[in-house]
């Protein structure tokens, strides 16, 4: 498979990561782990649990539509940021075109629960069809171009549930500070409304306020022909 840039992108992220929990980085911020806060690959881009923004994305995009008899498909979960708000789900598919990624989650999260998956970009291999509730992610569209994330939405028509929910945050480029990010990529609510109509999902909500640089879409599934 021929890398993609934005996929690059969080190889080289996580390669940063891993020195900053080098033994002199680690004690330069010690602190952080006496208050609570642990080190997860991606919680330097923000914890939901002590920012306010991401709490409000978590407690409403996200806790209520995990239960204990939920099937979960995340895609590109770091280190777990999001995961691990997740892991009373009844299954878990951690879905990331890269073994190093995928790697650095089970680290954290390695429970029999989880399925890591390295697809091949936008596929879910080994996920079966209609076996879905809730497919979820944070801070992997915001680097993907349209037709990426077209490919995307075609594919998880096979595997979300008739009554499934899909949770994205993207790229809002009309914002000034994702102009000001260059590893995020051209989107807008409007381009991004029209994808998802163009195939066939129902908005069922968006929260274009809160991020500072991007915006969340709840989507739910085309009717079943």
């Amino acid at each position: 498979m021929k890398r993609r840039p934005e996929q690059d992108l969080h190889l080289i992220m996580l390669a940063n990561a891993r020195r900053e929990r080098r033994l002199t980085r680690r004690l330069a911020k010690a602190w952080r782990v006496l208050t609570g806060r642990d080190d997860l690959y991606g919680l330097k881009w923000g914890d939901p649990d002590n920012c306010p923004p991401l709490r409000h994305i978590r407690d409403t995009y996200l806790l209520p539509h995990v239960h204990d008899d939920t099937t979960v498909v995340e895609i590109g979960p770091g280190g777990g940021r999001w995961t691990r708000y997740m892991l009373h789900a009844r299954r878990i598919y951690a879905v990331d075109p890269y073994p190093e990624l995928l790697a650095e989650l089970r680290r954290n999260f390695n429970q029999p629960n989880i399925t890591f998956i390295n697809n091949s970009g936008t596929d879910f291999p080994g996920i079966p069809d209609e076996s879905v509730d809730f497919i979820f992610s944070f801070g992997v569209f915001v680097h993907l171009e349209k037709p990426v994330i077209a490919s995307y939405l075609r594919n998880m028509r096979r595997i979300i549930r008739p009554d499934g929910v899909i949770v994205l945050q993207y790229s809002d480029k009309t914002k000034p500070l994702a102009r000001a990010n260059g590893g995020f990529t051209d989107n807008s609510p409007e381009d991004m409304r029209a994808m998802a109509v163009e195939h066939g999902y129902r908005i069922r909500a968006e929260d274009t306020q809160t991020l500072w640089h991007s915006a969340v879409i709840e989507l739910t599934p085309p009717p079943r022909s």
